[in-house]
């Protein structure tokens, strides 16, 4: 059981260290607001990881991969990371905005943003599927009900672990990087959720 929870420490801070829209939403509004706001993206994102994981390692990836119900859903990805790019890049062309100077804003809708982006994302199903057959290998056969719970444990412990990491980070580079970086961070959180968005849409 140990090998088993070690694995899915290993894979939970791969899938959640790994760049990608909920990193660039967590860089975003934490550069605006502070350490809380990136923690709640986070946060809202776990709801997203234990669903994905309950699906790769229920099976239910096999009914999500019929396309009457992949292409809607990449769909609404590729649209909401689209307009979070755009935000993104909004926030890129304005001055840097003290976290004090918007007490009222700092935090709204980080929750949803995060839980939204992680929800929406097709890509985490395959990413579940791989894990799958992962799992199986590492125990030598299919899991047991037990070995499930075990991996799908550890995944989310290295899932909330990340949750501090990213929202850590994020607030050293707040502080410590000059206003005009902030921009530019802005500015590269955009394209690379233009660019998601695009790939998203390829995949159909």
């Amino acid at each position: 059981m140990f090998a088993v929870f070690f694995a899915a420490l290993l894979f939970g801070f791969a899938f959640c260290l790994s760049p990608g829209a909920v990193l660039a939403e967590t860089l975003r509004r934490g550069l605006n607001h502070g350490f809380r706001p990136a923690l709640l993206v986070q946060f809202g994102s776990l709801i997203g990881d234990a669903l994905w994981a309950l699906i790769g390692l229920t099976g239910l990836a096999l009914l999500l991969s019929h396309e009457a119900v992949r292409v809607p859903l990449t769909l609404v990805c590729a649209a909401y990371l689209a307009w979070l790019g755009w935000q993104s890049l909004g926030d890129a062309r304005r001055p840097v905005q003290s976290l004090e100077a918007l007490p009222e804003q700092a935090g709204r809708g980080a929750f949803l943003a995060g839980a939204a982006i992680s929800l929406s994302n097709p890509k985490n199903l395959v990413y579940w599927g791989a894990l799958g057959s992962a799992l199986a290998g590492i125990v030598d056969g299919v899991p047991s009900q037990a070995q499930a719970l075990v991996f799908f444990a550890g995944f989310m412990l290295a899932s909330l672990l990340c949750c501090f990491i990213s929202a850590g980070l994020v607030e050293w580079l707040r502080r410590a990087a000059a206003p005009v970086w902030h921009r530019v961070s802005h500015a590269i959180c955009g394209v690379l959720l233009f660019l998601l968005a695009g790939l998203a849409l390829r995949g159909l």
